[in-house]
């Protein structure tokens, strides 16, 4: 039995984190939820599954979902930052699925790698935000750094058995989102709506439009250079807008191994999970036939530029991905609340990267001072960019 420390319950991530626990009851016990303001759902999660322990954003929430909670509920709440941390380092917990979303889910995540617990990882700012760091924590503790995405998954399953010596190259493959044929024109006139309508994946907001401008990708590189020990040079990026190929690992003698599955985050939470066991699952199998044809495209980072800035960062290091990240979040918000075009997510991000100086990130205070410096250096040149459109 795996005890379960699952931070971002109330997520996409978190609910299908959850739904892989319950399909199997003799292999994981949730111990402690995470939540941030879905008091509503975490109430339900809590009277469900009756953890130990439950954490939230603030006070007022802990007092509101304590409320809420029946009479002779035995969940201990707790809340804020320190809250997080508390349930993320239990002693009883063996593994911490971080599914936090933007760069909040860091020092949870950050102090259960301290306290020795396995980390299966939804959240890309974790990596992008501290990665080397933390990856030089978690192999001094000996902790398992278990990827969540679906592409990283991917790349962990093709390796299993294999040198890392003998490995020459890691393909990222990536659906293209909604808009992988449109024209900038068309680009300038995305809504929020359309952008959320992707057409293989069913995500929560925040990755959703990652997935639409294709930061994703680029982040997704950062993430597989810092995973797997690898050089931005040995990374490829394709399109593939099937999504059934979710990644591919070529070797030094020209083999390539892929993994293949049906496009549902149940099936790389189930592995993360069980590594490195395969469990029964409850999808159905996938239907070549049906599908017909694999396809592959480049890539047009004029129509991504997003992925180009990501990519950018990746290979300038030290401290470049953690501002891309901060950016990104601020600029995604600012399109989701009308602020600024589908376009100007991209130029609010390399806006904010052409005004820092990279520094090495040797600590986690360094690695939040470069997220917190891109946040605010973001919505500075966001009122800018409204300014300037208010007076156009």
């Amino acid at each position: 039995m795996k005890n379960i420390c699952l931070l971002g319950s109330t997520g996409y991530i978190g609910n299908n984190a959850i739904e892989v626990i319950k399909e199997n009851p003799e292999e994981y016990r949730i111990v402690a939820l995470g939540a941030g303001r879905n008091i509503e759902l975490l109430c339900s999660q809590i009277q469900e599954l009756k953890p130990r322990f439950a954490a939230v954003e603030n006070s007022k929430l802990a007092d509101n979902l304590r409320a809420a909670l029946a009479n002779g509920c035995n969940t201990h709440i707790v809340d804020g930052p320190e809250g997080y941390i508390q349930i993320a380092t239990l002693p009883e917990v063996d593994l911490v699925v971080a599914a936090m979303a933007g760069a909040a889910g860091l020092l949870p995540t950050y102090s259960a790698i301290r306290s020795g617990k396995d980390i299966a990882l939804a959240n890309k700012e974790t990596l992008v935000v501290a990665g080397s760091f933390l990856m030089k924590e978690a192999r001094a503790r000996s902790v398992q750094i278990l990827p969540i995405d679906s592409e990283h998954s991917a790349i962990q399953q093709s390796i299993q058995g294999h040198r890392r010596e003998d490995l020459k190259r890691i393909v990222l493959t990536g659906s293209g989102g909604p808009f992988k044929d449109c024209s900038l024109e068309r680009l300038s006139t995305v809504t929020p709506e359309e952008a959320l309508q992707h057409p293989k994946w069913k995500m929560g907001k925040k990755i959703t439009i990652d997935s639409a401008t294709m930061m994703n990708k680029g982040l997704e590189a950062i993430e597989a250079k810092l995973l797997f020990d690898v050089d931005m040079d040995q990374i490829e990026i394709i399109l593939h807008p099937q999504a059934i190929i979710h990644s591919m690992v070529e070797y030094m003698d020209g083999s390539i191994i892929a993994q293949l599955a049906l496009p549902d985050m149940r099936i790389p939470i189930s592995y993360a999970l069980s590594y490195p066991r395969h469990l029964k699952g409850q999808l159905p199998a996938v239907d070549f036939l049906e599908i017909g044809n694999l396809s592959f495209e480049k890539p047009d980072t004029k129509r991504f530029r997003c992925l180009d800035l990501a990519l950018e960062a990746g290979y300038t290091g030290q401290s470049m991905p953690a501002v891309v990240s901060g950016a990104n979040e601020i600029a995604v918000k600012a399109f989701l609340d009308r602020k600024i075009t589908f376009l100007g997510i991209p130029q609010l991000i390399e806006r904010t990267m052409e005004q820092h100086e990279p520094y090495p990130i040797d600590s986690i205070d360094r690695a939040l001072e470069a997220d917190r410096w891109a946040k605010v250096r973001a919505a500075l040149i966001l009122d800018e960019m409204v300014g300037s459109e208010k007076h156009s």
